[in-house]
């Protein structure tokens, strides 16, 4: 790891420290792990599970409240037939590489980008940068090659063509990846052996519903589906207006190749994703654009990736859409709505960016979609993805189905329409195609209207013609005058009818909160072992600590009295009362990310006034308690920062310097 990614206070970050944290303070650790524990499976401890509730209440507050959406819970079980409509029973996968010899299994992607950041890390080190690399894991070491410890320097043409790798490899495809570990001698690091070439696997957990195994079924990998599966129902709770958006939050499942990177990359994870539906022809824009249009974000686009930079632009979301970098108002308005978000729950700005989808990445029928990334010790993390998914969707599952997943509004001025029809003569088709029939009838309403005239054409002259029928056998049918008419026919249309196009933004709640516990964490200045967590006071998972000055009975009916207040107030709390100092209670309770501190003392027993101390700064005021309580609930409300606090409330030297 390179020491280029700092602290929230600029000092670099040292992994194993900030992960012993995190085991130390209980935020998380690996499931079962009286049995070994599997890998990409994680448990939340009290701090953890705390602080994803607080996330999870301002996304809704944020996204649905805000924004009028929809909020949903759909099934986790999902029909084979539902995903095998969507494309994810065929498409839904990564590509991995077999270790010939150990059996080892590696995905393809990560194990170039693993290689190659090595190569160039060898390689500044050979120019004389100085590097400094997070402590191994003594298993890993255990396994790892024993390599040359000589750093390697590269060719000035060498180097810039990995730095292009890298910048490019979200679009390569699978033959590419096996082409670029076939010109590179790319090799498993553990091992040094070669590997097969990329081959690709679906991610979806299997399952079935029902005892006789008949009905297969998967784990869902998104929540989408079944948002697009309601339509119909949201429609109609909606007045059958648009633009709407319904909102999910629950649990994903993905079978991953090989998790690691703790909760970036796991297989059971949180989603909260938005579908926000939006007539075509309206241009896709968005009513509250206008209220944020002149909002700078930083904008990596396809074009500079191309170019092999990593470098965003800092460009207002109005430009961006004016230009056509972004393609419509309705995905800038969410991305800049993203951005707020996560301001809100504390995120650092200067790790935040969006980045566009390369060419290969996106899927056929997206229009544009960008990546919210933020910066960790593992580099640059997906962390949101916004995409203008067009009409893709509802329209593969109305086909499917048949259900009219669409609108239906009347038209302000009915018009006259003219249109050739091609109808199968149901008493003669049945009997020859039997179960195909509606296969054939299908084929001839995919016609385009020219290809309709043209075979009316064709039926005169010949009386017979040759329809394309994908789904039977051969590929074609040959139909004859007498089973088939195409009749021009001409009607008053007087509704209009079309499938809403989808803006999805999609959430992936855990990589946002291990993000962010990194941007939260630094040290006290001179003293490395001293932790902080710097949780804003809106998402703490606890808000204050509740600190006796000793042991002593006169403290209790006081100590029970603001218990009772804070309760009162919703304000979540940790009493210490423990025998060690003051300065150590506080310090370890830092590490919790505990923003306030108050103090009980002996002139606390006197005139009923408290110590409020600001987990960052240290600093405290003195003040009643009603003032105390309130100024802590404004603060955990989002409503004032301590520098108001401190402000106007009186401050407290107190005697001794915290330990």
């Amino acid at each position: 790891m390179s020491s280029d990614y700092k602290t929230q206070k600029g000092q670099d970050f040292d992994r194993a420290a900030f992960e012993s944290l995190l085991k130390r303070k209980v935020f998380l650790w690996q499931s079962f792990e009286p049995y070994g524990a599997v890998k990409g499976l994680f448990d939340y401890g009290p701090p953890l599970e705390t602080l994803e509730a607080e996330v999870i209440n301002i996304w809704r507050d944020h996204f649905i409240r805000t924004e009028k959406m929809m909020a949903l819970k759909c099934s986790m079980l999902t029909p084979f037939e539902v995903l095998k409509t969507s494309g994810h029973v065929d498409k839904f996968a990564d590509y991995m590489c077999k270790d010939p010899k150990t059996g080892e299994i590696l995905r393809s992607d990560h194990l170039i980008k693993d290689v190659i950041e090595q190569r160039l890390l060898s390689d500044r080190e050979a120019r004389g940068e100085k590097i400094e690399v997070a402590e191994e894991d003594p298993k890993k070491k255990k396994k790892a090659v024993k390599a040359a410890k000589t750093a390697v320097k590269l060719e000035d043409a060498q180097r810039k063509e990995y730095e292009h790798m890298l910048a490019t490899l979200d679009d390569c495809t699978g033959d590419d990846m096996g082409a670029l570990i076939k010109k590179h001698d790319i090799r498993n690091p553990t091992s040094g052996n070669e590997v097969e070439p990329p081959v690709s696997v679906n991610l979806m957990f299997q399952t079935q519903i029902g005892a006789t195994g008949k009905e297969p079924a998967f784990l869902r990998p998104e929540t989408a589906q079944g948002q697009f599966l309601s339509f119909q129902k949201l429609l109609e709770y909606s007045d059958g207006q648009l633009p709407f958006a319904s909102a999910s939050i629950g649990y994903s499942f993905r079978n991953e190749l090989s998790p690691r990177s703790g909760l970036l990359r796991v297989r059971e994870f949180l989603m909260a994703e938005v579908e926000h539906f939006v007539d075509p022809e309206s241009g896709k824009r968005h009513p509250k654009f206008h209220t944020v249009k002149d909002v700078k974000l930083p904008l990596l686009s396809r074009k500079t990736q191309n170019e092999g930079g990593s470098k965003p632009t800092v460009i207002s979301i109005g430009e961006a859409v004016e230009t056509k970098l972004v393609d419509n108002e309705t995905l800038g308005y969410f991305l800049v709505r993203i951005m707020y978000f996560m301001q809100k729950i504390g995120i650092d700005m200067g790790k935040l960016r969006f980045r566009q989808h390369m060419q290969n990445e996106m899927a056929h029928y997206a229009a544009d979609c960008w990546d919210c990334e933020l910066q960790s010790s593992y580099g640059w993390i997906e962390c949101v993805g916004c995409a203008d998914r067009s009409a893709y969707d509802l329209s593969v599952h109305m086909k499917a189905t048949g259900v009219p997943l669409q609108v239906r509004e009347p038209l302000k001025e009915p018009y006259r329409v003219e249109e050739w029809t091609a109808a199968l003569d149901k008493k003669k088709s049945g009997p020859k195609f039997k179960k195909d029939a509606g296969k054939v009838q299908s084929a001839l309403d995919a016609l385009t209207q020219d290809m309709r005239e043209k075979l009316s054409i064709s039926m005169q002259k010949e009386g017979k013609v040759s329809v394309d029928v994908p789904e039977m056998e051969g590929g074609k049918v040959e139909l004859e005058k007498d089973i088939v008419s195409f009749q021009k026919e001409s009607r008053i249309e007087t509704m209009r009818e079309y499938i809403p196009n989808v803006i999805e933004p999609s959430f992936g709640i855990g990589r946002i909160l291990y993000s962010l516990m990194e941007h939260v964490y630094w040290t006290r200045e001179g003293d490395a072992a001293r932790s902080v967590m710097s949780f804003a006071p809106t998402v703490a998972p606890i808000k204050v600590l509740v600190v006796p000055l000793q042991k002593d009975a006169k403290f209790a009916p006081l100590l029970s009295h603001l218990e009772q207040r804070l309760d009162d107030d919703a304000i979540s709390f940790r009493v210490d009362q423990s025998g060690v100092s003051i300065g150590k209670r506080y310090s370890r309770n830092d590490e919790l990310g505990i923003p306030f501190g108050i103090t009980v003392d002996y002139q606390s027993l006197e005139d009923n006034s408290f110590t409020l101390r600001d987990r960052d700064s240290t600093k405290q005021v003195r003040a009643s308690l009603d003032q105390i309580l309130e100024a802590v609930a404004k603060m955990c409300r989002g409503k004032e920062s301590w520098k108001d606090v401190q402000g106007r409330l009186p401050v407290f030297e107190s005697e001794g310097k915290e330990e």
